[in-house]
């Protein structure tokens, strides 16, 4: 039977607005802050669980979500301090999103929203390792949604419910190996756990987690976004946790039916939730590395890795990675070096209107530079000049008889100085005649061929046209498709959501779903082709009808 809730406790400096929800061992309550003003989520332990461990629990996991706070995907905390009614608590960031279990209730996500959520959480996931933290409860319903659409991990160390609302905290390493010797039965061992979502070792004599424990659960996560229902559930059957532990234990993993799952997605998948945790991803990185790949494959955009990059550096490379993966690497300072006097590299900029990660690294343009006794001036090169023929040299003259040979001298250097000129221009008249014009580039305005001296094809890259606008029996999703009049390989496709801020996505292929809408709500997208780092001029505006 589920509890009431308590009342929320008079804060100084904030407004209660209302509750947020309750846990087995605490509430959690929106406030209004008054400085700065913003709205926040208040995590209060109930009066009745206030006992030593408790409290030391609590100080834990504030000690712990404040190490942790400044990654991106996870749930920032802000202050923590302890109640008139003497109730400890502390100010959380408010992530007015749903949570991932209320969103994969409701609709269906994409694999490209799945595989970006997988990459976020791994970051935030393997960021919580790299300072010897385990989660040990990782779930959809642990996973809130921020102002921007983005995950956001919390639950370190909060009280979760599984059937009779019963308490998992998060502790260090250590302290883990601790705690799992002080288990006395196998009913109190499974108290603390999310069944549908924990690795077979969590249910042995003397379960030992360790990293690994929590890929498991990460994998089960998104295998539970994209099947709407968790691994080893069977619909029809009946699925409560002792069905559930058997069939993890077995490694019975329900098969995944949706067409659009690629074999690698379901190959990833199974592995991560692996029963031996040898088998498994040997990371929460590897595990990001391997969705990463599957985006690569898909024609995604890579989803970047979000760790420190000291933690990075120091993983072993494992044996089972390609050699060609994408792998998270620090950050390398190059210093800057002199322009060389005789060439300069300007890279042009990228087209504005493209996400800066899919930007393309065209050619550089290159420049060559004249000396200068003060400064290097970047200047095109220059035509060589044309040459006078060879005069026949004068004889030598003899040494001035006279003051009026003197002054002719100045004179006949005059005329002589007008043969040559003339001369030279005659030479130009006549190379210019015999000489071809050199060719002219050609601009985006003037168009270009495929023919013609190698000339370089600069057409004008074709509109997106719109095929079908096709809604969901739900209402909840909008699944758009368009095509491309002139196509050609390597061209892609960015579209984004009108009146959203998520920036432009970029996919190979001329469809893409909008999810999580109000039944019966219009949506809009703009589509573009990508054709050599350019886009369309016309964006297409799709809309539902």
């Amino acid at each position: 039977m589920k509890r009431s809730p308590s009342v929320a406790p008079e804060l100084p400096g904030y407004r209660f607005v209302r509750l947020l929800g309750s846990g087995g061992f605490s509430d959690v309550f929106l406030y209004d802050q008054q400085l700065p003003r913003r709205k926040v989520a208040v995590k209060v332990l109930l009066a009745e669980n206030l006992d030593e461990s408790t409290r030391a629990r609590f100080v834990t996991e504030a000690n712990v979500m404040a190490q942790l706070s400044t990654h991106p995907f996870i749930v920032t905390i802000h202050h923590a301090d302890v109640a008139a009614d003497d109730r400890p608590y502390f100010v959380m960031e408010y992530c007015s999103g749903p949570s991932l279990a209320d969103r994969y209730k409701r609709e269906v996500f994409s694999v490209e929203d799945a595989l970006r959520t997988g990459v976020r959480l791994s970051s935030a996931i393997a960021t919580a390792h790299s300072v010897g933290i385990l989660h040990r409860d990782i779930k959809p319903a642990n996973v809130l949604t921020n102002d921007y659409g983005w995950p956001a991990l919390t639950d370190f160390g909060i009280s979760s419910a599984l059937e009779e609302e019963l308490p998992v905290h998060t502790t260090s390493l250590r302290e883990l190996q601790r705690e799992a010797r002080e288990v006395e039965s196998s009913g109190s061992r499974a108290v603390g756990l999310s069944v549908p979502w924990s690795p077979p070792e969590m249910f042995e004599d003397e379960p030992r987690p360790d990293v690994r424990s929590d890929v498991f659960s990460l994998a089960a996560t998104i295998y539970t976004l994209l099947a709407g229902r968790t691994p080893f559930e069977i619909p029809g059957r009946s699925n409560g946790s002792l069905d559930l532990i058997g069939r993890i234990e077995r490694g019975a993993i329900t098969r995944l039916d949706r067409a659009d799952v690629p074999p690698t997605l379901v190959a990833v998948l199974q592995k991560g939730m692996a029963t031996d945790p040898g088998s498994r991803f040997g990371s929460a990185v590897d595990f990001a590395r391997a969705l990463q790949r599957v985006e690569l494959e898909l024609g995604y955009a890579p989803t970047a890795i979000d760790v420190p990059h000291l933690a990075v550096a120091a993983q072993p490379r494992t044996g089972d990675e390609p050699e060609d993966e994408t792998r998270a690497r620090s950050v390398v300072t190059v210093e800057a070096q002199k322009p060389q006097p005789d060439r300069i590299e300007v890279p042009p900029l990228p087209p504005k209107d493209l996400d800066v990660t899919q930007r393309r690294a065209p050619a550089p343009v290159v420049f060559h530079a004249t000396p200068h006794e003060e400064r290097t001036v970047a200047r095109p090169e220059a035509v060589t000049s044309v040459q006078a023929p060879d005069e026949p040299a004068p004889a030598p003259a003899a040494a001035p008889a006279s003051a009026a040979a003197s002054s002719r001298r100045p004179v006949l250097l005059g005329v002589a100085g007008v043969v040559i000129l003339a001369v030279v221009v005659g030479a130009g008249a006549l190379i210019s005649t015999v000489l071809p014009t050199p060719p002219v580039a050609p601009t985006a305005s003037t168009g270009g061929g495929d023919s013609g001296g190698g000339s370089i094809d600069v057409s004008v890259v074709p509109d997106a046209e719109l095929v079908s606008a096709q809604a969901s029996p739900d209402g909840t999703s909008v699944a758009f498709v368009w095509k491309n009049p002139k196509p050609k390989p390597g061209d892609q496709y960015q579209w984004v959501q009108e009146g959203t801020t998520d920036p432009p996505a970029v996919t190979a292929r001329p469809q893409a779903t909008v999810s999580g809408l109000t039944p019966g709500a219009r949506v809009c997208i703009d589509v573009s082709v990508i054709r050599d780092g350019r886009t369309s001029a016309n964006p297409l505006r799709a809309c539902s009808s």
